[in-house]
């Protein structure tokens, strides 16, 4: 906001741009308002009409120009209203904004009241109007009820007063209820008896949000009007003032200027100052309650879709200000219309993330609102005190600390930190008034904020104040308030400005907490701007993933998603172009006290302290309090015109028609003026100094352009063109952010896949996945959302799924009723159909779920099972197919009917297949999955699964599924049991020990029949008595090879597939002797090293990060193999068969060894340490081979070194077995075990993985108890 200080060329040094004066055009007649939504069954008395801007001045100013339709419609929301003198006429005031293309913001203050109609053509209008009115609820009524005879013309009937009354303001209730002589008369009109009333607005358009100032200003001038006696000064001299006259006071000081009765002050905060803010905090906090208060701040921080709600349109730009002004640092991007009137009501079909406000109807339901898209929506009732916020929102990083200061800092000033109370409302009971009118009293006010009072004088000031507040003052000023009333409001408005300081201060704190060290994280890649214009989509500017590695858990969810948003994204481009130009002021101000912060903080380490309460409070409140108590300058007083003679004329109750050659331009016959004329001049110059030393603003506005594609100018325009503009650039807008978000979690994902290497888990982090995935089903819901005729439910792509399911399910109920029940019982000879899965059976899945999902849990949860099965692109495409069912759910401009930008929608979705994602499996934890294992074994040897009788326990990062046997001679099984998630080992056994039952496994194969996931888990070994290492159970380590598709359905017909399996390969390798022989010792050592290295970076990484452990143990490459090939390199073989040998015979035989050799060390001696060492070696190795599992030699081996590196012993064990006595007659002298530097370097390798924590696998360990 205080950006917007800058705009408007000649007028931005003025305190207002524009006053405008709204209301009845006696020569255009009155014209009923279509888009106010009434209906024309309510006396003509309660319609609206349209209003028009009468007058305005100037009639431009640079660089920002009148925008009549807009100022005219947000003046008056619900077009003219009348009153007769049977209804209340308080005056009423509200406030707008408006912003320009490139993001500024203009301030509107509006004052309505009512006045006397004299023209004699709308008396006539309105009297016509109402016999009309008069004769069709006669004949409608006699009609319905002959019995019923009121032919009274002034009198509506006693039937139509229910409906007549319902359709009444709140104000226009009270005032029936307080007038109850004229109750039989509400609505009714005739000239002869009633006087006519209608409202007009002055509206004061300003630069700043001048809230308090402008209002009194307007009330003033409304005063006047109403007063009968005449201003000292015709009201021209006091508009001329203020228009071209009052500057805007300099950042850091206050101003007085005068009004129609009395002096009005206005500050401004200085530069190291949170920028300026006047809408009362303390009432959007009231209004709502602190914990709705934070819950909607949050949604705004996460750019869902705001509305809210109000009969009041002043409070809703209450809260709209309230909110926007505590997202400092950060600035609203998208739509921001807190008054948006009948006529745009198109608007709440945007597809964007918006803040809107739209005014309650009296009796309106919350129901009746046709809201085409609420899965993101926040919606806020605000005189019902009720925020609905949107599912799965996150909670605001420690909210419950947060509230219990916020509660503090209100409590302090007296407002219930819980919400619910009924601020006083706008309407104005009574004009606000001069501050003093006894004159005495005012020159020594004006005397103090001078500084002209000495001590003495300002005791006595001082009491004199104190007294009139305790008697209430005797003397009553010309507004008829009393001075110690006048006291009274001056300290309300300094209470709340109070107030509003310290509850922004208390989140500017927050922020800095949270993002004090944020540069580090800056990425400045670009050399110059030009090129980082031009790349700026291909870059990432700030590393996300270390950022929220130093961040507290629970702050996770929020700032994740936080971190996806445009207010972040820009805040951390002004960050980056900051280098060639000068910082935005909003940023500039959050840096330098980042830089003063961390002089006064001790704390090094930032990020795990405590929460930490703002400091700072007391001290922010004084500077305002300083300057709202002493003006620092005054502006020019009001002064008399060259006006013609008769004008200005006073007409007690009417506004003048003003003097239009006086105000249209400003009079330059004053020495502020021509000052104001002359900085202005030097302007150009300066900003061309400033523009060379660091970029050409140009530049800065390209890129302020290509972030915001919507003009904001065009949004309030109602004309079916800009209609049509607006919605053809939110289609574009959708295209363009479905590119950029596939494209980003491409980005993503690939850039984890290379990093990985291929070890662990080659996906990007759950957290940051999840965050990307939240956002593409927040734009699928809003893309479903755009245009919809009719919204059936919260979501409407579910709701557009649900229609499609119905459809489909009346064309092929009567073909496929028979075979339905045997579809999901499949046997599995249909391998492709049931890989891929359509669209009816996803959804049916998704229907049928344990977990109780609203409609947007259930449409989130399709689309995370689409996006896993890599068919999200297919199964949308197939819905659009159904053309008849589109045209008959969305209006024509909707996005989906926007052929080719909906075939490339589908098109960069469909890039989404390139990579996999396990989004579907890792979020929906609790449900039941139907599971199919596959045994494939050598193709040469099939036939010997006739004598086995396997069995298969599979388990994953959620848990296992228990033993499951396979029936004989079969080599499959199907079972259902509770998500497994990423499946990661696989044990493999048989329950028959003959020597007959053998058989060659390559691999098993896992199917996900949900996810479409197909995991194969390599063997390549024998399993069964007397063959290999004699093992009848195997742990086999996982892979997912492809989430489904045509390409995998030759992997169900029993031949194994044209690849080698890698533990195989490994196995080959490691079985022959001549190979072993040959096995480079360089070769072996790197591979070690290499092993150690992934365990290490795997433990360094942030938790969520982390892949899976057992893969870098007993995966190809991992721990185990490598220790494996350590021991087996320069091995003695004196067979004659080369058989393959296995490293635990060496591992058993040292053992024995040394125990024999503890037993008999007293008489022969040893070179072995006796110690808790050896002791550990020899229990561990005699509790594995008394495990009760048939694991073979190899099994047995990888528990061994397993248990080993987890209990931090490994690194002790491998000298021993270097120095027993055995080695040497075991190992050849160039053996790899027998040097001792190679022994040294190895175990220093393992020692430094003891400093990690180790968890294995329950299918690792089970049956040994160590």
């Amino acid at each position: 906001m205080s950006g917007s200080a800058a705009a408007a060329g000649s007028a931005s040094c003025r305190f207002a741009h524009y006053f405008v004066v709204c209301g009845v055009d006696a020569e255009t007649g009155l014209e009923p308002d279509d888009g106010a939504g009434e209906s024309f069954e309510q006396s003509p008395i309660r319609r609206s009409f349209k209003s028009k801007v009468l007058v305005h001045y100037p009639e431009n100013t640079d660089r920002n120009p009148f925008n009549k339709d807009a100022v005219n419609m947000l003046c008056m929301p619900r077009g003219l209203s009348f009153r007769t003198q049977a209804d209340r006429l308080d005056p009423q005031f509200h406030s707008f904004t408006m912003s320009s293309d490139d993001g500024t913001r203009s301030y509107g203050f509006v004052h309505t009241f009512y006045e006397e109609v004299t023209s004699p053509q709308i008396i006539t209008a309105m009297q016509t109007l109402y016999q009309m009115h008069q004769v069709e609820r006669q004949s409608s009524s006699s009609a319905s009820s002959p019995s019923t005879s009121s032919s009274s013309a002034s009198s509506p009937s006693t039937s139509s007063m229910d409906s007549l009354v319902s359709s009444l303001d709140e104000s226009d209730a009270e005032s029936l209820a307080g007038v109850s002589g004229y109750l039989g008369c509400a609505g009714s009109f005739d000239p002869a008896r009633d006087t006519l009333y209608v409202s007009k607005a002055l509206c004061l358009v300003t630069p700043l949000p001048f809230l308090q100032a402008s209002r009194q200003f307007l009330s003033q001038l409304h005063q006047a009007v109403t007063s009968h006696t005449a201003p000292p000064l015709p009201l021209e001299s006091y508009i001329h003032n203020i228009l071209y006259e009052v500057p805007l006071p300099p950042p850091g000081r206050s101003l007085r200027f005068h009004g129609v009765q009395g002096p009005i002050m206005c500050q401004r905060p200085g530069p190291g100052e949170l920028p300026l803010g006047e809408y009362p905090l303390g009432e959007a906090f009231s209004l709502l309650g602190v914990d709705n208060m934070v819950q909607l701040l949050t949604c705004a921080f996460l750019e869902t879709q705001v509305l809210l709600y109000s009969q009041d349109y002043q409070r809703l730009m209450t809260v709209a200000e309230g909110v926007t002004t505590l997202l400092f640092p950060f600035q609203w991007q998208h739509i921001y219309l807190p008054i948006v009137s009948a006529p745009l009501h198109h608007l709440l079909d945007a597809p964007v993330p918006f803040m809107m406000g739209i005014q309650r109807r009296e009796g309106a339901q919350r129901s009746s609102l046709h809201l085409p898209h609420e899965a993101n929506l926040c919606f806020v009732d605000i005189d019902n005190h009720c925020v609905e916020a949107p599912e799965d929102l996150p909670m605001f990083p420690e909210q419950t600390e947060l509230i219990q200061e916020l509660s503090e800092v209100l409590m302090r000033f007296g407002v219930p930190p819980l919400g619910g109370v009924i601020t006083k409302p706008t309407t104005i009971t009574t004009t606000a008034s001069p501050r003093m009118s006894s004159l005495v009293l005012e020159d020594l006010m004006e005397d103090r904020r001078n500084g002209n009072l000495g001590g003495e004088e300002l005791a006595v000031l001082e009491r004199l104040q104190a007294l009139a507040r305790r008697c209430g003052g005797g003397k009553m000023s010309d507004s008829g308030k009393t001075l110690g009333h006048e006291f009274e409001e001056e300290e309300e408005e300094l209470k709340a400005a109070k107030l509003n300081i310290q509850l922004r201060e208390v989140f500017a704190g927050r922020f800095a907490a949270m993002f004090g060290r944020y540069e580090e994280f800056v990425i400045h890649s670009a050399l110059d701007l030009d090129s980082w214009l031009s790349n700026r989509e291909a870059t990432f500017n700030f590393d996300k993933g270390s950022f929220l590695s130093v961040q507290p858990t629970t702050h996770l969810r929020f700032l994740s998603r936080f971190l996806e948003t445009s207010m972040f994204s820009s805040f951390v481009d002004g960050k980056v172009i900051s280098r060639w130009a000068d910082r935005e002021p909003l940023q500039q101000l959050f840096d330098n006290r980042l830089e003063k912060e961390r002089l006064y903080d001790t704390d090094k380490d930032s990020y795990t302290c405590h929460y930490r309460k703002c400091t700072t409070l007391f001290e922010s409140a004084q500077a305002t309090e300083h300057r709202l108590l002493k003006a620092d300058h005054t502006a020019i007083h009001p002064h008399l015109l060259d006006m013609r003679i008769g004008q200005g004329r006073h007409q007690p109750g009417y506004f003048p028609k003003l003097q239009a050659d006086v105000l249209a331009q400003g009079q330059n016959t004053n020495k502020w003026s021509s000052r104001v004329t002359a900085s202005r001049r030097t302007d150009p110059k300066r900003s061309t100094m400033t523009d060379h030393s660091g970029v050409d603003n140009e530049q800065r506005q390209r890129h302020t352009f290509a972030r915001k594609n919507l003009r904001q100018s065009k949004l309030l325009d109602p004309s079916p063109q800009a209609v049509t503009q607006t919605h053809r650039e939110f289609v574009d807008g959708l295209l363009s952010e479905c590119r950029l978000k596939t494209k980003r979690m491409l980005m993503e994902r690939m850039g984890k896949e290379s990093l990985e290497l291929g070890q662990g888990e080659a996906n990007i982090t759950g957290l940051q996945e999840n965050t990307l995935i939240h956002g593409l089903c927040d734009l699928l819901e809003r893309t479903w959302g755009h245009g919809l005729q009719l919204k059936q439910g919260k979501s409407a792509l579910w709701s557009h799924l649900l229609h499609y399911q119905a459809a489909q399910g009346k064309m092929e109920a009567p073909a496929e009723s028979p075979g339905s029940n045997a579809s999901d019982q499949r046997t599995f000879d249909d391998g492709a159909q049931l890989l891929r899965g359509s669209l009816i059976q996803d959804m049916r899945f998704i229907q049928t779920m344990s977990e109780s999902l609203s409609e947007v849990g259930q449409a989130r949860a399709w689309i995370h099972l689409a996006l896993e099965k890599k068919m999200l692109s297919h199964h949308l495409k197939e819905l659009l197919t159904n053309q008849e069912l589109l045209r008959q759910l969305y209006k024509p401009h909707a996005f989906l009917l926007c052929e080719e930008e909906r075939e490339q929608f589908l098109f960069h979705l469909l890039s989404l297949n390139t990579v996999d994602y396990l989004c579907f499996t890792r979020v929906f934890t609790s449900i039941s999955i139907p599971y199919r294992v596959v045994i494939i074994p050598m193709k040469k040897l099939s036939i010997a699964m006739a004598t086995v009788n396997p069995w298969v326990c599979v388990s994953g990062e959620l848990g296992d599924s228990g033993v499951r046997q396979i029936s004989k001679n079969t080599q499959e099984i199907f079972f259902q049991c509770k998500n497994l998630g990423r499946l990661s080992t696989l044990q493999l056994g048989q329950e028959n020990s003959g020597l007959l039952a053998k058989c060659l496994i390559d691999s098993v194969m896992v199917y996900n029949e949900i996810t479409g996931h197909t995991y194969k888990f390599p063997c390549g070994r024998w399993l069964g008595k007397g063959v290999g290492d004699g093992s009848l159970e195997r742990v086999l380590i996982g892979q997912l090879v492809s989430p489904g598709g045509d390409e995998d359905a030759g992997r169900w017909t029993g031949t194994p597939p044209e690849l080698a399996s890698p533990s195989q390969s490994v196995r080959t390798v490691l079985g022959s002797l001549g190979s072993r022989s040959r096995m480079l010792s360089v070769e072996v050592q790197e591979d070690m090293r290499e092993a150690a290295n992934n365990l290490v970076k795997h433990f360094h990484k942030p938790e969520q990060e982390r892949g899976n452990l057992t893969v870098l143990l007993c995966g190809e490459g991992g721990l185990v193999l490598s220790l494996e090939k350590f021991l087996l390199h320069g091995f003695k073989s004196n067979r004659l068969f080369q058989r393959n040998v296995f490293v635990w015979d060496f591992v058993e035989k040292a053992v024995v060894s040394m125990e024999t050799a503890d037993q008999m060390g007293d008489l022969h001696g040893s070179t072995l340490t006796k110690g808790p060492p050896c002791d550990s070696l020899c229990h561990y190795v005699n509790a594995i081979n008394a495990s009760p599992r048939n694991i073979g030699k190899e099994g047995k081996f990888q528990l061994f070194v397993c248990l080993g590196i987890r209990d931090r012993l490994l690194s002790q064990w491998l000298p021993l077995l270097a120095e027993c006595p055995l080695t040497t007659r075991t190992y050849e002298e160039g053996a790899l075990l027998r040097d001792r530097a190679a022994v040294h370097s190895l175990s220093r390798i393992l020692h430094t993985l003891n400093e990690f924590t180790i968890t294995l696998e329950m299918a690792l360990v089970k049956g040994v108890d160590l």
